[in-house]
């Protein structure tokens, strides 16, 4: 009879494979055995081991790249909540790589993951608003997920909010607060955000 991985051995596998992953000076990472290690996690149950098992069969680290099969771990632990994972299915669904574009499911994944306060979510979230990808166009609530991720410093978040405010999307028209928003982009690496700044002056 097969003995079930106890839950503090799953812990300590996937913190194990964590650290040789991240942790590690060395740049020749044995990723066969942090792919074992975090294969051994999931069979005990532990969720972030999904995800990064999923990056494995992203990435092809430990194991040959399949993207059907790190979707499919994506898509599992993202149905448990988490919002990484989440995020993640929403990305393959706004690309062709597996399967032709999906902006409605896309919209799906990136609001859960939004909600739960993931930036790159609420930034690209904004963007689909702004665009009318996979919803009906609206800038109100493009400004408000921009606003969201830009709260927590998020370059492209900032920068889309310096050209709403230099174009008039969404908000009245203010050079002044485009100039804010660009500034605070080019500050965390934007940048293109130095260009706009050039034009405004």
């Amino acid at each position: 009879m097969k003995q079930q991985v106890s839950k503090a051995e799953c812990y300590r596998q996937f913190h194990l494979a964590y650290q040789l992953a991240f942790e590690e000076k060395s740049k020749r990472k044995n990723w066969n055995n942090i792919f074992a290690l975090w294969r051994s996690a999931v069979k005990g149950g532990h969720i972030r081991a999904m995800f990064y098992l999923g990056t494995c069969y992203d990435h092809g680290h430990g194991v040959q790249k399949n993207l059907h099969l790190a979707f499919n771990w994506y898509l599992k632990a993202a149905k448990l909540g988490h919002r990484d994972f989440q995020y993640n299915v929403g990305f393959f669904y706004n690309t062709d790589e597996l399967f032709k574009k999906n902006y409605s499911k896309k919209i799906y994944w990136y609001a859960l993951a939004a909600k739960a306060g993931l930036i790159d979510a609420q930034r690209d979230l904004g963007y689909s608003y702004f665009y009318g990808e996979g919803v009906k166009k609206d800038f109100e609530k493009a400004i408000y997920w921009y606003k969201k991720a830009a709260a927590k410093n998020d370059a492209k978040a900032l920068y889309n909010l310096g050209l709403c405010y230099k174009h008039g999307d969404g908000v009245k028209q203010s050079n002044r607060w485009s100039k804010h928003f660009f500034t605070k982009a080019l500050l965390h690496g934007h940048r293109q955000a130095k260009i706009q700044l050039k034009k405004l002056q």
